[in-house]
């Protein structure tokens, strides 16, 4: 019996012979589920897919190590580093809302003031066009604002500086489109209260304050005119309709 194994053996392929001898070993390999990633994995993989500039992978280890781990030390720079990849994937309304997590997870964290100049960065790019909603812009100010008034040393508050008149600048921009077009509907008296509340609002952009008021003052005129037009048929409409009764 001895004999016929040693032979059956000999005779066996290598890998064969590996399979029989490893026993449940090899069972385990193909049917259990592979060990799960440890949270420094999944953050180094995070930052490898960021330095190869594949951002929603690197976003997909970044969110799982915050998942499966909320308490590891490389968990709350995850956090941050997911905001970013988020940010340079040019998902800006993702980047807004995991930048804004941030700050209320760690209010304290040394990072606040790059996160505050971020979230308003992220509503700021999220502005595609003049004829949108400007919630995102209004939005974008106050987070430079705050930035400025409570880290006024930072290089991010000079920078903000700077995206404030930028985001001042298309809102100011967006109120002259809004009276151009009530102009070109003829609807005179809605344009100059536009034009008016750019001359209000928006001094400081001198170039648009003076387009406005030019505009402003013919759109006054012909909302006036209109409006005697409208009075002159209204009475002429009731003198046809007196000497009609009679």
């Amino acid at each position: 019996m001895r004999n016929a194994l040693s032979r059956l053996l000999a005779v066996l392929p290598p890998v064969l012979l590996v399979l029989l001898l490893s026993g449940c070993g090899i069972i385990d390999y193909f049917y259990l589920p592979p060990p799960e990633e440890t949270a420094q994995e999944l953050f180094e993989a995070g930052n490898d897919s960021m330095r190869e500039k594949r951002y929603g992978e690197a976003a997909e280890s970044f969110s799982k190590l915050k998942e499966q781990f909320p308490f590891s030390p490389y968990t709350i720079e995850a956090e941050l580093s997911l905001a970013d990849a988020h940010f340079l994937d040019e998902d800006y309304l993702l980047a807004g809302e995991a930048y804004k997590e941030f700050e209320t997870l760690h209010p304290r964290h040394e990072a606040i003031p790059y996160v505050l100049y971020q979230v308003g960065q992220s509503r700021q790019k999220a502005f595609l066009s003049i004829d949108r909603p400007t919630t995102g812009l209004t939005e974008a100010i106050q987070y430079y604002q705050r930035l400025r008034e409570s880290y006024p040393g930072t290089e991010y508050a000079e920078k903000a500086k700077q995206h404030i008149a930028e985001c001042r600048r298309l809102l100011a921009e967006r109120e002259l489109y809004i009276g151009d077009f009530f102009w070109r509907a003829e609807r005179y008296g809605a344009a100059w209260r536009r034009y008016v509340y750019v001359v209000e609002n928006f001094p400081e952009i001198e170039d648009l304050r003076n387009h406005a008021e030019e505009k402003g003052k013919v759109a006054y005129l012909k909302y006036r005119q209109q409006q005697s037009q409208q009075v002159q048929e209204q009475r002429e409409g009731s003198w046809k309709r007196w000497f009609k009764w009679l």
